[in-house]
């Protein structure tokens, strides 16, 4: 079982960002992949979606706070993008190269995770199966990453690694943990 933890930073540091900090864990065993999210700090800054009661698959959960993380295949150009909403929604989008060929992953109806909100911490959970579009025994690359909006309309950008000039989830080389 590889099992790592995490601490996201944000893309550019100035006095503007809420105090807030990232963390948590990410594991892979038997193609089984559990990743945990915690957000704590001056949450009465972010701008957090209120929870649904029936999540849906949704476009364009990057322009609000949201929860992603990508995965590709080890010395493979196709990749995945994973978007997690606190209201419950999300995405899985398949890409065959560095923003190219973007698609909808339909190998998922569905993508489960819970979400706890409290005062000072807000913590995701997913625990799911990558069989419908990874083999048992590949080894994968994963960037874990963050969007938050402020409640002024501020966005800021957290990832493990920033390897560009501009916040971009999507550079391979951000994909720093290997599983």
């Amino acid at each position: 079982m590889n099992h790592q933890t995490f601490s996201l930073q944000p893309f550019l540091t100035d006095d503007s960002l809420p105090h807030l900090k990232i963390t948590g864990n990410i594991s892979h065993h038997s193609n089984h992949l559990d990743i945990n999210y915690q957000l704590t700090g001056d949450l009465e800054e972010v701008v957090i979606p209120t929870p649904v009661d029936t999540p849906t698959r949704q476009h364009k959960l990057w322009e609000n706070t949201c929860f992603e993380f990508f995965i590709g295949v080890k010395n493979s150009q196709h990749y995945w993008e994973f978007n997690l909403s606190p209201a419950g929604h999300w995405n899985i989008y398949r890409f065959d190269n560095y923003r190219q060929g973007m698609q909808e992953e339909t190998a998922f109806a569905e993508l489960p995770f819970s979400v706890q909100h409290q005062s000072d911490s807000l913590l995701l959970s997913l625990k799911f199966n990558l069989a419908k579009i990874i083999l048992e025994n590949q080894a994968i690359d994963v960037a874990i990453t963050t969007v938050i909006k402020q409640q002024n309309g501020y966005v800021t950008y957290w990832a493990l690694a920033h390897t560009g000039a501009e916040a971009d989830f999507h550079l391979r080389e951000s994909f720093v943990i290997e599983l």
